[in-house]
């Protein structure tokens, strides 16, 4: 299939959103000072964050479930809330490294073990899912149906994923914030 005229546009941005992103969020997690914005605690983001995570993965579930049941226009729908919350969420997330320093996880043992296994796989999915999102949004959104399904079937996985994954970390690191 040839590319059309927005394909030329929209490409290249979602490429360099795909490596922008990432790089932005390691260099503010590595900021030898904070700048703490809105003087909020340590904990405030991350229970935000992982509200965002939870309310993603519902509606990642629902809009599969729509998808299935043929209910396009409503999938559409509640793909496009899910991407503005993961928007707002990836926002609040660099807000939330400019603004505290990092918490160390504190648990001990097993639980040690699984809490980095969850944290790095969550991590590395979580840099695979921006394009990922963003190829398959442009898609849908653009009428490329074949392609849109395409994709999404290795889209809906990792984003969700990255949606459980983070509620997941958040309820590792609650103790500790």
């Amino acid at each position: 299939m040839a590319k059309t005229k927005t394909d030329k546009i929209v490409v290249p941005i979602i490429i360099a959103l795909s490596i922008l992103v990432p790089i932005l969020v390691v260099v503010l997690m590595n900021l030898p000072i904070r700048y703490n914005i809105f003087g909020t605690q340590s904990g405030t983001f991350p229970f935000f964050h992982a509200v965002l995570n939870g309310s993603t993965a519902m509606l990642l579930t629902v809009g599969y479930f729509l998808m299935t049941i043929k209910e396009y226009k409503m999938h559409r729908n509640v793909m496009i809330t899910a991407f503005g919350l993961s928007a707002i969420f990836l926002v609040s997330y660099v807000i939330s490294k400019i603004s505290n320093d990092p918490v160390p996880y504190g648990g001990e043992g097993i639980l040690r073990y699984v809490y980095f296994f969850i944290l790095i796989t969550h991590i590395v999915l979580s840099t695979i899912i921006i394009p990922l999102v963003l190829f398959t949004m442009y898609s849908g959104l653009s009428g490329q149906y074949e392609k849109h399904s395409k994709i999404a079937r290795w889209t809906f996985p990792i984003w969700l994923y990255v949606a459980v994954t983070g509620v997941l970390v958040y309820c590792f690191m609650w103790p500790y914030y």
